[in-house]
């Protein structure tokens, strides 16, 4: 089921312009498949989705070609697109970000190898980067600070 549910994201996200989880999972209800919000979360990372602009306004969600060259610039690119500001809670780093960017900023760090950083969980418009220590969360927020300046 999992596999046949994976293999119709993929066909939907290529056939309509999904710009929300909410909105995937409508689209897999319509074409029989039952499932909950953690899974469509799970699919999307397992799947390596990621959101793209269509036209400066909308996004949607499509598929991550690993064999592309410059996925490093790409990550980059995702994150200095997405970021709004972040701050320190004892070891978790908290990343604000524009609406529904969240996911792929989570995916941008994850791919990225932050030093420092042991995970991501992301919501709408704000990422929880788990640190290894309080001491460490620094060091992390000036790595990201560095990617948010590279040239584009």
């Amino acid at each position: 089921m999992k596999l046949e549910r994976r293999s119709k994201i993929i066909e939907l996200i290529g056939k309509y312009q999904i710009e929300t989880q909410e909105e995937l999972g409508e689209r897999l209800e319509q074409e029989g498949f039952t499932v909950t919000q953690a899974t469509i979360s799970r699919d999307i990372r397992e799947l390596k989705l990621t959101k793209v602009s269509v036209d400066g306004v909308h996004q949607k969600y499509t598929l991550l070609q690993e064999k592309e060259t410059n996925l490093y610039n790409k990550y980059v690119r995702v994150l200095q697109d997405g970021f709004l500001w972040m701050d320190q809670a004892e070891n978790i780093l908290v990343i604000k970000t524009i609406s529904g960017m969240a996911m792929a900023i989570a995916a941008a760090i994850d791919n990225l190898e932050v030093p420092g950083v042991v995970g991501t969980i992301a919501g709408d418009d704000t990422v929880m980067c788990a640190v290894h220590s309080v001491g460490e969360v620094p060091v992390v927020m000036t790595k990201i600070d560095r990617l948010l300046k590279e040239e584009k």
